[in-house]
């Protein structure tokens, strides 16, 4: 039964009955009908709703026959004389509204209206169980009413204004309250088919929320993992990453967002570094300056603006970087007299220095290194790995014979390589390029090739022998010992922050970075566990006599104190952003003075360890093993992982299907260049290089069928 109070006079509303219009019946037969069969025998108690206010309570109003009745609380109409209308209809079963407002009846009633809702207030005689909401008019008509209410029939199907949409979904929460109220479970069809309506009204109110939402639970339901060990209330990671096993190159890009590690800069191809991910580059130049100072290379800066007159000198050097050369041809708002060039490497202008600087031997030998920018204008760009702009080291020397110059670039790859696989834990084959891709002006270039997680190789530090190319372009000449004059050789070597790159592709899994310790900016991460506010002051005062005792013994070492987040939260976070170690200390740990230590490479309780002692020596002692265990066995599996995906070919067959499934091809090789190019057009692939260990037997060139000198590694690359 729908309960109305009417605000205006009732008495004459009800003489009025008998002269409305057919077409007038007939519409609140149809559409008021639906609001009538919407309460059960069981919800009638808890649906009805008091409608009174300053006492104009004048009587109940019956939908199904339009009649009035007496203000007592009766459950049929009494209007026995003219009424016909069965009163058992009330206990028909609660219709589901469909999402259309019924139309509009001002005309019904003379004064206009709105609905107001009053869940406080409590009138006598009146009553509303299950703490539903009391609806009541106001100098009351219909109008607001039926439009706030949605009808079965499915014709109604137009759509709602904001405003109607709205009050819709107010009355369908309410409805969904009744159903409940009356016994009801979110297991019975009702409650569903309520639901799912509400859904679709709060979807037409907002529709990009809907899809946002709908979005959010597709990819949580994928991407949630449950912190293993992370006590009781643990949250799942907010930031999450897509796994690396179903798509490598997002898994990738998310990696690099969600751990902080970099940002896409506001002009195309560049990239901002942010400083965790610049901790990892300072980390990379510490360790090679020693290298460096260890050899007599002294740090220096060349301009980064060179003239265009000196690129062109070196005829090969300049055809090699035409296509990615970025030029300046306009300053202080005037054309230059000659463009400059934007460094994207600095050979040219080292050599028009050293022709200024060498006089004689007594000069040389010369070694430079410079930590720098540089550009090049890359159409396809990814962060780290090839942007317009990256950070990098070149370093330069000059020498008085042809033999200095090539031992010292033998020897400073041989450095980079010793770096990659001591530091980054990410196994290099070393060796020579071939000439299609040595670098533009070298008579020799040597590389260091790496597998990442995808299995392409990628070059992650050169080293060239120059020769004396430069020195005849720009006349870097000195006085020898018998008195002639002489060019100087050279070489010139370098990496880049590419390197970190290499390092996220290598050893990166599902969970995000896995970063090798010697190369983390934060080796272990210190978590409180209390529960709320218990034991925060005994915790906190361990964890920070822990971190005290590893910083001093220099580890690098964080607390995470953050309270506003469960230990759970932080275990996935930390994990994501590939620290070595975790270290977690709760009340119990307190009482025995010791903490528990968890591996990132270990994932799971195999790679929990129980009951660490905290005391200093001991402590110490166990993280340094652990880290240098963690390092070892990093290398070691990026080395298995390598080893098992580069397959002997002995026919053109067997290389065109290692490419094909993604691995990288050994053969033995003696072909020309242009028959490097047709494998390269054919498969994708290029030769990597020409590997420094040769086997004890090489075999027939795949591609000539002639007795061969060196086997190569052919593979697709970044």
């Amino acid at each position: 039964m729908t309960l109305v109070t009417a605000a205006t006079n009732t008495n004459s509303i009800l003489r009025r009955r008998h002269t409305m219009t057919t077409k007038r019946r007939h519409f609140f037969t149809t559409t008021t009908r639906t609001m009538m069969r919407m309460v059960t025998t069981t919800t009638r108690t808890t649906a009805r709703r008091h409608l009174s206010r300053r006492n104009s309570f004048k009587g109940w109003w019956f939908p199904s026959c339009g009649c009035f009745s007496s203000p007592a609380i009766t459950s049929s109409c009494t209007n026995t004389s003219s009424c016909t209308t069965s009163s058992s209809a009330l206990n028909s079963t609660p219709v589901v509204p469909a999402a259309k407002p019924i139309p509009s009846v001002s005309s019904f009633f003379s004064a206009s209206s709105t609905i107001r809702e009053n869940e406080n207030r409590k009138t006598g005689g009146g009553f509303c169980g299950g703490g539903g909401k009391r609806f009541f008019f106001t100098q009351t008509s219909f109008t607001s009413f039926t439009s706030s209410v949605v009808t079965r029939s499915s014709s109604s199907s137009s759509a709602a204004t904001s405003g109607d949409v709205a009050d819709a979904i107010a009355k369908q929460g309410d409805l969904i309250k009744a159903l409940k109220a009356s016994g009801k479970t979110n297991q019975d069809e009702d409650v569903k088919a309520a639901v799912a309506v509400l859904k679709e009204l709060k979807a037409k109110a907002d529709p990009s929320a809907g899809e946002a939402k709908k979005n959010k639970e597709e990819n949580s339901s994928d991407k949630k993992k449950k912190n293993d060990g992370g006590g009781k209330g643990g949250k799942e990671a907010e930031a999450q990453v897509t796994p690396r096993s179903e798509d490598f190159s997002k898994w990738y890009l998310d990696v690099i967002r969600e751990c902080e590690l970099a940002d896409y800069g506001p002009a195309r191809g560049t990239m901002v570094i942010r400083p965790y991910g610049f901790a990892m580059w300072e980390t990379t130049q510490t360790i090679l300056n020693e290298q460096f100072g260890m050899r007599g290379v002294e740090n220096c800066y060349f301009p980064q603006l060179i003239p265009y007159s000196f690129i062109t000198k070196e005829a090969s050097h300049v055809e090699g970087f035409a296509p990615e050369l970025a030029v300046v041809t306009q300053g202080g708002g005037k054309t230059l007299e000659e463009p400059l060039v934007v460094r994207p490497t600095s050979e040219t202008i080292v050599n028009h220095m050293l022709s200024q600087w060498i006089q004689s031997y007594r000069d040389l030998p010369i070694k430079l290194n410079q930590w720098c920018n540089v550009h090049r204008w890359e159409m396809r760009t990814r962060p780290f790995i090839r942007t317009l702009e990256f950070l990098w080291q070149e370093g330069h020397t000059a020498h008085a014979t042809a033999e200095e110059a090539n031992a010292m670039a033998m020897e400073m790859i041989k450095v980079y390589s010793e770096f990659a696989e001591k530091t980054l834990a990410m196994p290099v084959i070393v060796g020579k390029k071939s000439s299609i891709e040595s670098f533009a002006g070298a008579k020799a270039t040597f590389t260091m090739e790496a597998m990442m997680g995808d299995k392409k190789a990628l070059q992650a530090g050169t080293s060239h022998d120059l020769g004396d190319n430069f020195a005849k372009a720009f006349e870097t000449t000195f006085l020898d010992t018998d008195g002639k004059a002489k060019n100087v050789y050279q070489s010139s070597w370098g990496v880049s922050t590419r390197m970190m790159g290499g390092v996220i592709m290598t050893h990166g899994d599902d969970k995000g970075l896995t970063l090798p310790p010697k190369l983390a900016p934060v080796q272990v991460i210190v978590t409180p566990i209390w529960q709320k506010n218990k034991d925060k002051e005994s915790v906190m005062a361990s964890c920070d006599a822990i971190t005290k005792i590893l910083k001093e013994a220099g580890i690098r070492v964080k607390i995470d104190a953050d309270d506003t987040k469960s230990p759970g939260w932080k275990f996935n976070f930390w994990e994501m952003k590939g620290v070595p170690i975790r270290i977690e200390i709760g009340p119990r740990d307190v009482e025995k003075n010791a903490c528990v230590v968890a591996r990132r490479d270990v994932p799971g309780k195999e790679g929990k360890e129980f009951g660490v002692s905290a005391e200093k020596a001991s402590l110490v002692e166990k993280i340094n093993v652990i880290l240098d265990e963690i390092q070892d066995a990093m290398l070691e599996k990026a080395r298995k992982f390598r080893d098992e995906n580069i397959v002997d070919c002995a026919t053109m067959a067997d290389l065109e299907k290692t490419i094909e499934d993604g691995k990288w091809a050994r053969c033995a090789w003696e072909g020309s260049d242009e028959e490097e190019k047709e494998i390269k057009e054919k498969t994708g692939a290029t030769i990597r290089c020409f590997p420094f260990e040769q086997p004890s037997s090489v075999g027939n060139c795949i591609q000539t069928g002639k007795p061969a000198k060196e086997v190569c590694i052919f593979a697709k690359s970044y």
